[in-house]
């Protein structure tokens, strides 16, 4: 493919033509090491649309902070789309757009307003590198600074990205021509930013489990969740997981969009061999207790490995026989008759590693004395994991995070874990600015986080109510709400849960000032439950900033907890909120500290007419 700027001469186009030739050279053999689909390196994969005609392939160069995207189309038309924005909404993204005028096409950094109108950008980040056609479909490569500093661009950051794409089926005159109405949209979630996957070894004696769904019919329906309950034979002896990967029904990639193992209650003798949507009234009351995650998938995800020194105990003495598999399907073109037997295959091996890995929850208790009321477009709430209790309950080395699930329920609208030492924030343990409960996987850290006796862990989530009419309360429903971290480390210790919730006898007190300012009984205090009191609050601005202040400043119940759901000794109501007294500064991007490229063109690239589908 030939690219040409349209005022450009013969003579500046061969130079401009062996100038980015070997600029692409340097850039996909010496600091990228990838390139086209032809011989690239583009080790991420993902369908974007529920059919799988739109694929996006790609990689990361931190060191340049970029990333290399490859966009796939099985049968482009007159042009698309692609970009991304805060929750996946076509409105106020950032858009990379491709369109052809009946006789050229043109390649373009845009941007789409809230009244559905696309402006090309006057600082074009989006840099194409190659497109062609191949027996396959349309190939176009391009790539861009993760931050751009341009203000109507979306910052690529660590967490959950919300894709947008979209398919033109008309030419266009030109840009200022498009608008929603004539984009076929959808949207896609993925980890854009994840840590590279360094080569590992299996063990010579690993054995393979596939927990798999029993050849479901996937439901005429947008979403379903199924669950299916696997039993283990008996008497399985001590394992330890190393890996686990999906396995995915070939054909159904784009309809299988998240997958997760849970190991049942140990106490539980027996579970029901159930098979079947997990939300049915006629699902056992048993799966409830089927809630300790052994392994979590999402499209896009690859293969996930302990560290060379530890393993997750499966099997043997203190474990569950059964497991219950839930995946999540989605179908929004609705489509009849597919068969799925989809799930997770884990890898484990009896020649036990030096450490158990564990699990343990961070963040709040599953309370309804924590709420968020309605209306609120940004409501915070944190939960703590104390310095007393990792006192307590860490040995002198500490412990070692390797991974984290973040956790909430449909408000949840960000998660962020930071690790204090001395009152300083030192590390972020996880964070997602963009985070959504439809798109939730363990995720390997950058590097592993060691978590020191007398450390404290601080887990805060942010909510949005707009679309409801009552407060939101803490509990196990979809429609409450939950602010939890789950994190994977070594080595295990007894300490399985460390969350708090607010003092019950400060938030009595909230109750009665409240009341008494709306004129009021101040305290009906025994005769409704917490629940009924926030849901018959009247909710106004006052109501809503006074509880923020109370959960900000209340001292806390702390929960630590050791594997027997039992506490630690000690005393832990009452407890004083840890204090940040200083916070990270995220490090500067290129662009912002003036050692990003020159300034970039305010045109878009012309494509030659054998660039057209």
């Amino acid at each position: 493919m030939r690219v040409l700027n349209r005022s450009l001469s013969l003579q500046d186009m061969t130079l401009m033509y062996l100038t980015t030739l070997a600029t692409l050279v340097v850039i996909l053999v010496a600091s990228y090491q990838a390139g086209s689909s032809h011989g690239a390196h583009l080790p991420y994969h993902i369908p974007l649309d529920p059919k799988g005609d739109l694929q996006l392939s790609w990689n990361i160069s931190y060191a340049r902070q970029e990333i290399y995207l490859e966009l796939q189309v099985r049968d482009l038309q007159e042009g698309l789309v692609f970009g991304m924005s805060d929750r996946g909404e076509l409105l106020n993204a950032d858009l990379l757009v491709l369109w052809n005028d009946g006789h050229k096409s043109y390649f373009g950094d845009a941007w789409i307003d809230s009244t559905g109108h696309v402006t090309l950008d006057s600082q074009q980040d989006y840099q194409l590198i190659e497109a062609r056609h191949t027996p396959d479909g349309f190939f176009l490569l391009f790539k861009r600074p993760f931050s751009t500093c341009d203000p109507r661009d979306y910052v690529i950051e660590e967490g959950t990205v919300h894709l947008i794409y979209g398919i033109l089926d008309k030419p266009l005159t030109s840009l200022q021509q498009l608008n929603r109405s004539l984009v076929r949209s959808g949207m896609q979630r993925v980890l854009l930013l994840r840590p590279a996957v360094p080569s590992v070894s299996l063990p010579k004696d690993v054995r393979t489990l596939e927990v798999l769904a029993p050849s479901v019919t996937i439901p005429e329906q947008e979403t379903t969740y199924w669950c299916h309950v696997y039993q283990l034979p008996r008497d399985l002896p001590k394992n330890h997981i190393v890996m686990y990967e999906a396995v995915i029904t070939p054909g159904n990639e784009a309809i299988v969009h998240h997958m997760e193992v849970f190991e049942c209650a140990p106490q539980l003798e027996t579970v029901p061999q159930y098979s079947g949507a997990c939300d049915s009234k006629m699902k056992p009351r048993n799966l409830n207790y089927c809630r300790h995650v052994l392994a979590a998938w999402a499209m896009g995800a690859e293969a996930f490995y302990y560290p060379p020194d530890a393993g997750l105990p499966f099997g043997g003495p203190g474990s569950s026989r059964f497991l219950r598999l839930e995946v999540h399907y989605h179908n929004p073109l609705l489509i009849a008759g597919r068969r799925d037997t989809s799930g997770i295959r884990l890898y484990y091996t009896p020649t036990l590693r030096k450490y158990d890995a564990g699990i343990m929850e961070l963040g709040l208790v599953y309370t309804p004395i924590m709420a968020i009321p309605p209306r609120e477009a940004h409501f915070e709430l944190t939960g703590y994991c104390t310095a007393k209790c990792t006192q307590t309950a860490l040995p002198r080395g500490g412990i070692f995070i390797f991974a984290s699930q973040l956790h909430t329920h449909l408000a949840g609208r960000g998660v962020r874990t930071v690790l204090l030492r001395g009152g300083r924030e030192v590390e972020v343990v996880q964070e997602d600015k963009h985070f959504s409960t439809h798109y939730q996987i363990i995720r390997t850290l950058k590097k592993m986080v060691n978590v020191l006796p007398g450390d404290v862990l601080l887990t805060r989530c942010v909510y949005n109510t707009e679309d409801r009419k009552t407060a939101t309360v803490g509990g196990f429903g979809i429609e409450e709400e939950m602010c939890v971290n789950y994190v994977h480390y070594y080595p295990r210790t007894q300490l399985e849960l460390c969350k708090s919730h607010v003092d019950p006898e400060y938030l009595q007190k909230y109750f009665s000032f409240i009341n008494r300012f709306q004129g009021r009984d101040p305290c009906d205090c025994g005769q409704t439950s917490v629940t009924e009191r926030f849901y018959s609050l009247t909710w106004d601005t006052f109501s809503a900033e006074v509880l923020n202040s109370l959960y900000n400043t209340a001292p806390i119940s702390m929960h630590c907890n050791q594997s027997t759901a039992m506490q630690f000794p000690g005393d832990w109501e009452r407890q004083e909120l840890p204090q940040v007294t200083s916070q990270l500064q995220r490090p500067p991007y290129p662009c912002e500290s003036g050692r990003g490229p020159a300034a970039r063109s305010d045109s878009p690239t012309e494509v030659w007419p054998d660039s057209r589908a």
